[in-house]
């Protein structure tokens, strides 16, 4: 990462229309309207956070890392990076981030991908796409514009860091993340958030003990 992608934000937490904490492994989803910012908050360090969005105006139009990484060039997030939708529209920018980089490949952990990476036995355990399912079929929000598992593309993880190796592969290593660390970004387009707060415990994503994080939103004119 380079001194110039870490930017601090001067946004007063106290001041945010949204301040949540989400637990450690649960899902979290809100609507954000076009100009609002919202905060994501790595609290106790080396927590990876997989996150979606969706255009509310019509959920077939969300994020892809396919165009995001494209159409800049680059596979890491960070400040200045803009985030595409499928359909070639920006959809939120990063505006402040104090970790410096955040994935676009790794995915999410599902009982598929526990069995063949690890073992047999590890396919019970809980799983971002379990969480993606849950929040899909339960959060009154995902209900109302009638989601299911169709709609669900490839996530951002952010906090996450997973290096490409020479030969085209990817190393689920140690994050470059600390306690306070958090991502800032401005929504350009109102958009639906759905995230999964990693409970993966299985590779070092977030040092094998999930932890919380805390999200917050601000309106345009309380900046």
């Amino acid at each position: 990462m380079s001194a110039q992608s870490l930017v601090a934000s001067r946004l007063n937490p106290d001041l945010a229309v949204v301040d949540e904490v989400c637990a450690a492994g649960e899902p979290w989803v809100k609507p954000l309207k076009k100009g609002q910012v919202f905060r994501i908050v790595d609290l106790e360090g080396n927590q990876a956070v997989d996150t979606l969005f969706f255009n509310v105006a019509r959920t077939l139009e969300r994020y892809s890392a396919t165009d995001t990484i494209r159409r800049q060039n680059r596979l890491y997030l960070t400040t200045d990076s803009k985030l595409y939708s499928n359909f070639g529209n920006v959809m939120l920018t990063i505006i402040a981030d104090t970790c410096g980089r955040h994935d676009t490949l790794g995915g999410a952990c599902a009982a598929e991908s526990n069995t063949v990476r690890y073992a047999l036995e590890k396919y019970p355990m809980h799983s971002c796409r379990d969480n993606f399912l849950h929040a899909l079929a339960h959060e009154p929000l995902c209900e109302q514009f009638g989601m299911s598992k169709r709609d669900l593309p490839s996530n951002i993880n952010f906090f996450m860091n997973v290096p490409v190796t020479e030969d085209g592969g990817l190393e689920f290593v140690d994050g470059v993340s600390a306690p306070g660390k958090y991502v800032e970004m401005r929504a350009e387009m109102d958009v639906v958030v759905l995230i999964s707060n990693c409970p993966q415990l299985n590779n070092p994503c977030n040092a094998y003990n999930p932890t919380p994080i805390r999200l917050l939103v601000w309106n345009p004119t309380d900046m």
